[in-house]
């Protein structure tokens, strides 16, 4: 393989077409697609600053890289990625993307990231500012992560995540088959509309958690204080080992807590209305 170390360059498609490539503490400063069209690049210790640098590549490694604010929309439709020890400060990373690992990556404004992508793995990555994270993207697998922003994971397929940390407000909304282990899930109308969401050993916070759901299944859960009105209109089976603050009209299975505030059952309650409501012993 060919490789470039300590160069600069700018304008646009500086490297475009290229192939079998390393770039070794190479900035790419201001212009357009730097990379575009390219296949079997491995970039270490490279500074990108101008847009869209990584644009139709397939089979790329980027390690210890850094890229500036100005990088925005810097991979889209590529494939093959392996992403380690990155900052990424440029928003909307990743779009139409398929197979992907970061691992040990920090995103500090995540708008718009992580759009319409599948086969997609991370390990120990913090995201900020990240409103709308994960939209449309499927088979998703996530461990060690922390998460800051809201409406995430809306229209997901195949979710695994363990160990992680996460505030968004209407979270995991219209998903399928998410399974969720051992984590803390802070924000209000969690879950809305999910089909076959599984939460395990997880800490949950936010008003009105988990209404419209279909097949809820919940192991060993705690509610936090205000996650008041839960289960509307959901079909599940929840054992929460905490007190519940209030329940709203669930409409069939099983929920079993360690006490209840309250329990709304009133005339808006939908069929078949025969969920059962127990009390941990």
């Amino acid at each position: 393989m060919e490789t470039i170390k300590n160069k600069e360059f700018g304008g646009e498609r500086p490297l475009f077409g290229a192939k079998d490539l390393i770039l070794e503490n190479v900035t790419i400063h201001a212009g357009e697609s730097a990379l575009k069209e390219c296949s079997n690049i491995r970039a270490v210790a490279c500074v990108f600053e101008g847009k869209y640098p990584f644009w139709h590549v397939d089979n790329f490694q980027i390690e210890d890289c850094l890229f500036r604010e100005g990088a925005r929309a810097a991979l889209w439709y590529s494939s093959n990625l392996l992403m380690s020890r990155t900052l990424v400060e440029a928003p909307k990373m990743f779009r139409e993307m398929s197979g992907m690992v970061l691992d040990n990556v920090q995103i500090p404004d995540a708008q718009e990231t992580l759009w319409h992508c599948r086969d997609i793995k991370l390990r120990d990555v913090i995201v900020k500012n990240a409103d709308y994270i994960f939209m449309h993207c499927n088979n998703i697998d996530i461990e060690n992560y922390e998460q800051h922003g809201n409406y995430s994971f809306q229209y997901c397929n195949d979710v695994e995540i363990r160990n992680a940390v996460i505030f968004s407000k209407d979270a995991f909304w219209n998903t399928n088959n998410v399974t969720v282990r051992d984590s803390e899930l802070h924000g209000e109308y969690l879950g809305w509309h999910s089909h076959n969401l599984h939460l395990i050993n997880c800490k949950i916070s936010g008003t009105q958690p988990l209404c419209y759901c279909h097949n809820l299944i919940m192991e060993n859960c705690e509610f936090a204080p205000d996650c008041d009105l839960a289960f509307e209109e959901s079909e599940l089976n929840a054992v929460i080992n905490s007190p519940i603050t209030s329940v709203k009209n669930p409409t069939s299975g099983i929920i079993k807590a360690k006490s209840y505030g309250s329990i709304i059952l009133d005339e808006f309650i939908k069929q078949p209305a025969d969920c059962l409501i127990e009390v941990i012993e």
